[in-house]
């Protein structure tokens, strides 16, 4: 008979929460949801957490720096994140960007930096152009690439202008 009892009490349990629910929906006007984590902040800093080695890629005949990410990296990694950086254009007709620790005069192109630090934006609404060095933040999803040689090794991918 307890079991009975308990049965019948179950769905009436999850329709009162469902009632509470809509009636603070109903007053507030606001549905009542969790709020979404904020994205993890990132530096430069935490994204030198990688060393690299020259491995031969035969497909382009040359020595390139393969990298190994280190512990700090690796868990972002798929994660949301926002960072702030430089722009320098790569290709402003096809939308290509890369965000980078330094300005243009200093970064990894032009022989100041090292590859850790850039990043590949890939934006989810292109069209936008960027000015070179001009300073912004991006939120995206940080994905670590070690296998493509034709991308670079830091890519955030559906990267949007994060306003803080």
């Amino acid at each position: 008979m307890k079991s009975e009892r308990f049965s019948v009490f179950r769905p009436l349990a999850a329709l009162s929460l469902l009632i509470v629910g809509l009636l603070l929906t109903a007053f507030t006007g606001r549905p009542v949801v969790r709020p979404s984590a904020e994205p993890a902040k990132v530096t430069w800093e935490t994204l030198r957490d990688v060393t690299f080695k020259k491995k031969w890629y035969p497909e382009e005949s040359i020595y390139m720096l393969y990298p190994t990410f280190g512990p700090n990296v690796s868990k972002l990694d798929g994660k949301e994140i926002t960072i702030k950086g430089y722009l320098v254009p790569v290709d402003v007709e096809s939308n290509q960007f890369v965000l980078s620790a330094f300005p243009y005069s200093q970064c990894f192109f032009c022989g100041g930096g090292g590859p850790e630090s850039v990043m590949a934006l890939k934006l989810k609404k292109p069209g936008r152009r960027f000015k070179t060095d001009e300073v912004q933040t991006f939120k995206g999803t940080l994905k670590l690439n070690a296998s493509d040689i034709y991308e670079l090794n830091y890519i955030l991918q559906n990267a949007e202008v994060h306003y803080e």
